[in-house]
């Protein structure tokens, strides 16, 4: 789904909107532990590769913080979004072992936003090829938006190698969902709406979707650019509370990877069964699970959120009241590393150094 985790390729920041430390009550951790709000130091990676997936596709991936820590892998939005360096932030370098890789056509894996052979099924597939390229066992899965439908999707495939999930931001990957997207926002971010749906005839608008599909895989770059750039910016201008021309900004760049690959998955219902995500999460219900979503997320409405918690009761679940769907908003980025501190205060010894097997630790986020 759509994301605000979008960024520049893994190895070449741009310059993001700069968090914030949150200073409402909102950052006041609930169960009175004292957990990091703030994003940790910039880090570079101590490895990374191209992994070859099959005869067309081949992933960036990077490994960064301490080797021999807690596994994590970072899964980005979108689809197409891509990881950027900020991403390596979110975790404690001296704790966890940090993975981050762009999924199949975003980032710098390569080809560039190429569509052939671009499923969810080969998404986990993927995930599964470089897990054991990489000797890890089981990870810690921090995915949102997007990257919560991917770390879901996962998850009930290979529950015995997963050590829990952080998930923000979620998006379920339902015909209503996608609908809400290409329509439903209009009821509430109407500006927007008309300029993302009035770059097309009047007589196409009935279906935005097919529209937008035909323009954005014209191969004459003066037809899909100017379409691939009104999608994005569609998307982050409905990404915050308040307005963040910077954002908006930083979505209309580079967006042909990003629209390509959300349409492409619309138009293929996220390449699920109509509610698989819940009807399957008896698989990895007994693993520890943080959810987190803002009360004004309009790009996911919170009601995936909830269906997700009810369903999930042992999950510990957020709502940030005060936020739109960006991690960026300074209150988002600060349940969310509230949720990672919390796993990583669980899985970490007294005197700070990190379980080799965090399944020798407590199981509670």
């Amino acid at each position: 789904m759509p994301t605000a985790f979008r960024a520049a390729r893994a190895g070449h920041a741009r310059n993001r909107l700069r968090p914030t430390s949150d200073t409402s009550d909102n950052a006041k951790p609930d169960s009175g532990m004292d957990l990091r709000t703030d994003l940790y130091a910039p880090i570079e990676p101590y490895d990374h590769g191209m992994l070859p997936l099959d005869a067309l596709h081949t992933m960036y991936w990077e490994t960064s913080g301490n080797p021999h820590g807690i596994p994590v892998v970072f899964l980005h939005g979108g689809p197409g979004g891509g990881c950027a360096p900020e991403h390596r932030r979110f975790f404690d370098p001296s704790v966890f072992r940090i993975v981050l890789f762009d999924q199949r056509g975003a980032g710098s894996s390569t080809p560039h936003g190429e569509i052939r052979d671009n499923t969810l099924p080969n998404l986990v597939a993927d995930m599964e090829r470089l897990r054991e390229h990489l000797g890890i066992g089981q990870w810690l899965l921090f995915g949102g938006s997007w990257g919560s439908t991917l770390a879901l999707a996962y998850g009930e495939a290979h529950p015995d190698h997963c050590l829990g999930f952080v998930l923000r931001g979620i998006f379920l990957g339902r015909d209503g969902e996608i609908d809400w997207f290409l329509y439903g926002l209009r009821q509430i971010q109407p500006e927007a709406w008309r300029r993302f749906a009035e770059i097309l005839p009047a007589e196409e608008r009935g279906d935005l979707l097919r529209a937008y599909l035909r323009r954005l895989f014209d191969p004459d770059p003066a037809v899909h650019v100017p379409f691939a750039r009104a999608w994005s910016t569609y998307e982050g201008s409905c990404s915050t509370l308040q307005p963040k021309p910077d954002l908006v900004r930083e979505f209309s760049d580079e967006a042909t990877a990003l629209a390509r690959l959300e349409a492409h998955y619309f138009a293929h219902r996220c390449f699920l069964a109509p509610n698989q995500l819940l009807d399957n999460l008896y698989r990895i219900h007994h693993l520890p699970a943080a959810i987190i979503h803002s009360r004004y997320d309009l790009v996911c409405p919170i009601v995936s959120a909830d269906e997700l918690a009810r369903s999930w009761p042992d999950a510990q679940y957020t709502v940030v009241p005060d936020a739109g769907h960006s991690v960026w908003e300074p209150s988002v980025r600060a349940a969310v590393m509230r949720a990672i501190e919390g796993f990583k205060a669980r899985w970490s010894h007294r005197d700070g150094a990190p379980h080799d097997d965090p399944n020798h630790g407590s199981r509670a986020p």
